[in-house]
């Protein structure tokens, strides 16, 4: 399993153990346009055997969808159409003020906090995700299509 912190610029991944118990950090890739980011993600699934990808959805505090959350979700039918493997969305509120708080406890600087900072809000997402769902997509915080 594969969590995704969507952005156009930088996609942060994390990645789950394979009895789905831990969600570690695995990078931050930087978009190269659509060729060689589904080559990315076709090499992610082989290399790391993903069967799910939970794709963070920005919304809200109010709960409703943004500008943003219409972008993740069209990622989201895109990464399903050019891997195979299915996507579920998932509430991904507060994960990158949350990413951060954990880097500023960190002793590093600016530069470094940055470079981790997606990466961080992935597994913080699939973090969430695998404590709240045991694998039932319908858990609290997965959002329907």
């Amino acid at each position: 399993m594969a969590g995704i912190d969507f952005g156009t610029v930088r996609i942060g991944i994390a990645i789950s153990d394979p009895d789905r118990a831990i969600a570690s950090p695995l990078e931050n890739y930087t978009r190269q346009g659509l060729e060689q980011d589904a080559t990315r993600f076709r090499r992610l699934v082989a290399e790391e055997n993903v069967s799910l990808f939970v794709v963070g959805l920005p919304v809200h505090l109010s709960g409703l969808e943004s500008q943003k959350s219409r972008e993740a979700r069209k990622f989201g039918k895109w990464l399903e159409a050019i891997t195979g493997v299915p996507v579920v969305f998932y509430d991904e509120r507060f994960t990158t003020a949350e990413a951060e708080q954990h880097l500023l406890g960190a002793d590093m600087t600016r530069k470094k906090r940055k470079s981790r900072l997606d990466k961080i809000a992935a597994q913080i997402l699939l973090s969430a995700y695998l404590e709240a769902d045991s694998g039932n997509t319908d858990s609290p915080g997965a959002l329907e299509d």
